[in-house]
């Protein structure tokens, strides 16, 4: 059900611009033009005009401000182009195109994710859409609310919703679950035998532990440094159903002044499923030694 626009191959619409090309052709042009008037007025004894020979002539000036003129309409046309669709539009030109299918930017909500609720708007509108209208609803209730898997278990009337938040670690606090559930649970949104069960989408928290050895001169306090970046590079990365793989955060530890980590715990790599969210708690890394 879902669509990445990203994926979609550039529309023809919008027109790759050449500026050496076009003032090839305004030269061609001009010389043509030249060369006809010299046939037309043989009187006017005009001379065999090269407007290549210098970048002071008139003629090569004229041309490259034309083209150039042309060059910004050009540009201005594949903005207007860009605008109307959904892939390109920014700021205000989002709001308007995004208002024609009813979904209003939430304030502070970047251009992705208005982007985003505007596809789930239009796949929940069809027959079935029950999952993408779910999501769109559960992403509009909240700024806080960064993702959503909405998910059956067997064949009960049950339908689980895991909310991942923005905020902190990714755990959605009590209050956000409360607010997310309120709005699929109302009578114009939930279907008439649907159980909406909502939860936090992390549901495992994940400690980890290394022995670090470092270079000979490398202060110790590299240490918190190593935690701080791995921490950093977990809150761009992780995501619902992203797996915590053990070569991604020792190589996360690997900064400079650090010749070696050695994982202890977990044995392996975490394995997400695809509705939940892993976190990660407690980084234990022990100094072992440095580099003989």
């Amino acid at each position: 059900m879902s669509l990445d626009l990203s994926t979609l191959p550039v529309p023809r619409v919008i027109e790759e611009v050449d500026f050496e090309a076009i003032v090839d052709r305004q030269v061609t042009k001009f010389k043509e033009r030249w060369a006809l008037t010299r046939a037309a007025h043989p009187e006017l004894a005009l001379p065999d005009y090269d407007v290549q020979m210098l970048e002071t002539d008139p003629a090569v000036i004229l041309n490259e401000a034309e083209s150039f003129r042309e060059i910004l309409l050009r540009a201005r046309i594949n903005d207007a182009a860009r605008a109307n669709l959904l892939v390109f539009a920014a700021g205000t030109d989002l709001d308007h195109l995004a208002a024609f299918y009813g979904v209003e930017r939430i304030a502070g909500e970047p251009d992705v994710r208005l982007r985003q609720r505007v596809v789930l708007a239009i796949q929940g509108r069809s027959t079935g859409g029950t999952v993408p209208r779910y999501k769109y609803v559960a992403m509009t209730a909240s700024l806080q609310v960064a993702d959503v898997k909405v998910y059956p278990i067997g064949r009960g009337p049950e339908v689980h919703v895991a909310v991942y938040s923005a905020a902190g670690d990714g755990v959605a606090s009590p209050q956000l679950l409360a607010l997310v559930s309120a709005a699929l649970n109302d009578q114009a949104v939930r279907m008439v035998n649907d159980v909406i069960v909502v939860a936090s989408a992390v549901q495992t928290v994940v400690n980890l532990a290394a022995d670090v050895w470092l270079l000979p001169d490398t202060d110790e306090q590299v240490i918190e440094q190593m935690e701080a970046a791995l921490r950093s590079g977990w809150a761009l990365e992780r995501a619902l159903g992203r797996d915590l793989v053990q070569a991604w955060w020792v190589s996360r530890l690997m900064i400079g002044g650090v010749h070696k980590v050695a994982p202890l715990a977990p044995a392996g790599d975490v394995i997400a499923n695809p509705y939940e969210a892993i976190s990660i708690g407690t980084v234990d890394l022990q100094l072992k030694g440095r580099q003989n």
